[in-house]
């Protein structure tokens, strides 16, 4: 096409092809994609194809979602509708997907339902084949964490100091009505003399499966002492008010299991003190995971998700949760001092592994009083200050 002196090259949208194009030849022969898919074309996927029962209709084949999602994390592509709307616009997706089109819904049962508990043995191809290749040889393990924050509401978060104190409050309120209770009935003083009631606390302290039982009991005496309305009035209040708050409180308990809090709108997450809230004058904590990551050969060779915020009593727990192929553990292992402690080199030495953790105290250690004194007096000058 000539307009005056300048010529430009054809551009006519309306041309047909006689043949389409191989969407192949449009990759980059260095490109990830083509990474991503050797990779996945090369691991075991029994466990994912175990959990197709068959029957009814057709269901798109697990390598090939698998290959889609591999590559769209690469890509910082994680909502299933972008994944879907890629492999309609993107000759990446549409060649990793052999010109499938699944729909978000597909996507979201896919990772949501088939992937779910077979992340682990994926990972374990994944990394198996890494050591095949020689990209791994799992001789010095480099384990760091850090803290993720979930998709919860921070203003909705229940404290187990908390939960403890009005469970405690509330069992005071609970041993001091049924006192009153036994006051009026001889019954019971007759049967147990001088000794507490096992739902007073004689035994065990007061828990909601002691207290349905003596509500029971006492509807029943009530059964035959109707014209009793103190009675009346405490089974009343025990079994309207009382028991529901301490069914309550020990759902919360159990759904604590030990961590410091946990999140109402998602009950997997604790409060962690976040990086960013370091320095911060009002900070709180936030509804968290502590994420912890090993690597080799700037390769990730190991994950795990931790309620707790301390990185030294996550360590072992970590090394236990991998699967190392053919129980081929590292040599050694190297961390900061954070995961510096006895319980962590006693677990190394137990396994053969060379220890490479430092300790608390490391620095000071290894450093002269006086250069030590320099960056400590350094590090306080006020141009180092925000």
């Amino acid at each position: 096409m000539r307009k005056g002196n300048v010529i430009f090259k054809a551009y006519t949208m309306e041309q047909p092809s006689l043949l389409p194009p191989n969407l192949e030849e449009l990759i980059p022969e260095d490109h990830l994609v083509r990474v991503v898919n050797r990779v996945v074309d090369a691991i075991d996927l029994d466990p994912l194809l175990s959990k197709y029962k068959g029957g009814g209709t057709t269901s798109y084949h697990p390598r090939m979602m698998l290959k889609v999602l591999v590559y769209a994390y690469s890509e910082k592509v994680f909502t299933s509708q972008r994944i879907e709307k890629g492999m309609r616009e993107n000759v990446n997706f549409m060649w990793l997907a052999g010109g499938n089109r699944p729909d978000f819904r597909t996507i979201n049962r896919f990772r949501g339902e088939v992937m779910k508990g077979e992340v682990r043995e994926v990972f374990t191809g994944v990394l198996e084949l890494l050591i095949e290749e020689e990209y791994v040889k799992l001789e010095n393990y480099f384990v760091d964490g850090t803290k993720i924050g979930a998709d919860a509401n921070m203003h909705k978060v229940l404290w187990a100091k908390k939960t403890a104190k009005y469970k405690a409050r509330l069992r005071e309120k609970i041993k001091v009505l049924l006192g009153e209770i036994e006051k009026v009935n001889e019954q019971e003083n007759e049967e147990y003399g001088d000794a507490d009631l096992e739902e007073m606390g004689g035994k065990g302290g007061i828990d909601a499966g002691k207290l349905k039982a003596k509500v029971a009991e006492l509807n029943e005496r009530l059964r035959r002492q109707p014209e009793n309305k103190p009675l009346k009035k405490a089974v009343k209040t025990l079994q309207k008010d009382h028991l529901p708050r301490l069914e309550k409180y020990e759902k919360q308990e159990k759904t604590l299991q030990g961590r410091n809090s946990y999140s109402q709108t998602d009950p997997d997450a604790s409060c962690m003190r976040m990086k960013e809230d370091r320095g911060a004058e009002k900070s709180c904590p936030h509804p968290a995971y502590n994420v912890q990551i090993g690597t080799e050969g700037q390769y990730v060779v190991g994950y795990s998700l931790h309620q707790r915020a301390g990185d030294p009593g996550c360590f072992i727990p970590h090394m236990e949760q991998q699967h190392w192929p053919k129980g081929q553990k590292p040599k050694a292992a190297s961390g900061d001092a954070a995961y510096g402690s006895k319980e962590n080199y006693a677990y190394l030495e137990s396994n053969q592994m060379q220890n490479y953790l430092k300790y608390n105290t490391f620095y000071q250690e290894t450093h002269p009083p006086r250069k030590l004194e320099r960056v400590q007096e350094a590090s306080f000058r006020s141009e180092n200050f925000p």
